[in-house]
């Protein structure tokens, strides 16, 4: 039986490792890694591209059945701002081109719950579209590039899948973070800490990618974030329970945390120094980010919510 050929866009990050993790374990699937920089894991499966440039696509995706596109910018001081939109939506029309060349009929594309923005409750793929930032405007801008370029073929097959916030072993972002300062003993809580939070453990969304590969859709949008949500106060507590040590949270109220957070930005700005505390950062902190999914697709995620915290919590600090 013939292979099917999969190229994984970005496979060199923090997803495509345990995507690739996870998929090179079947005999049915040939893989590529195409990104900028090398597989730290897998160099063997790689090959450079970059989604800016169409010549390498059209060099890396020939001969390809299906395209997983996980390259993004994505973090909230990327300067200029520019690269958002020429990363993120002029590599989405660079993609969908190289894929109409080459005769592609797949592509599964990570999008954001970002394109939603700040919510007030529960939402699923029928909130509305009110990103406040320029990765989600990016990335609801992609999908609409990637829907026109489904609409072009009848054999065209798109899965675009929004996640929540990601964490897992090896990540160094915003819940890593969290995790560090609580461990260390010198987390802050800006706010309440009512506010719920969605999460998404790394191993469930290389699951649910491998899920839409086999599924093939002619056309499905769905959110994806692991149950059951936390409120800030209730995840601090999980989190100072799986390393073992009593909360001890100091507290301090939203509008100071704003406006150190702005007094930090200015500095910035200044001194062309980043800080991991900003205005954007504080907002995304202290915002309610809740989400669901009301799409039918039998997926089941591998790994419950507690559990994934407990083992990146152990893999990352228990030595410590």
């Amino acid at each position: 039986m013939d292979k099917r050929k999969v190229a994984i866009i970005g496979g060199s990050g923090f997803i495509g490792t345990w995507l690739v993790k996870r998929l090179r374990a079947r005999h049915d699937l040939q893989l590529k890694i195409i990104d900028i920089k090398e597989s730290e894991h897998f160099p063997q499966m790689y090959q450079y591209g970059d989604v800016t440039q169409v010549q390498s696509l059209r060099q890396t995706l020939a001969g390809y059945d299906a395209v997983i596109n996980l390259a993004a910018e994505h973090q909230d001081n990327v300067d200029p701002i520019s690269l958002y939109y020429d990363v993120n939506v002029e590599g989405a029309r660079n993609v969908c081109l190289v894929a109409a060349e080459l005769g592609i009929e797949q592509i599964i594309f990570t999008s954001s719950v970002a394109v939603y923005g700040f919510v007030e409750q529960e939402t699923d793929e029928q909130g509305l579209f009110k990103p406040f930032n320029h990765y989600g405007k990016s990335k609801l801008e992609a999908e609409y590039v990637y829907e026109a370029w489904r609409m072009s073929s009848d054999t065209n097959r798109l899965t675009i899948i929004r996640p929540t916030v990601v964490f897992g072993e090896g990540n160094r972002g915003n819940v890593y973070n969290l995790f560090r300062q609580i461990s260390s003993g010198r987390f802050v809580m800006i706010g309440s800490g009512n506010n719920m939070k969605s999460m998404a453990y790394v191993e469930n969304i290389a699951a649910r990618l491998e899920h839409a590969l086999d599924q093939r859709s002619i056309y499905q949008v769905s959110n994806y974030a692991d149950k059951p949500d936390f409120t800030m106060n209730q995840l601090v507590n999980v989190i100072s329970l799986s390393l073992g040590r009593k909360n001890k949270t100091i507290r301090i109220p939203y509008l100071l945390g704003m406006c150190g957070a702005a007094a930090l930005d200015i500095i910035s700005k200044i001194s062309q120094r980043k800080f991991p505390v900003s205005r954007v950062r504080v907002q995304k902190f202290c915002a309610r980010t809740q989400f669901t999914s009301n799409v039918k697709n039998n997926f089941v995620a591998p790994v419950e919510l507690n559990l994934a915290i407990e083992k990146t919590i152990k893999h990352e600090f228990a030595h410590k």
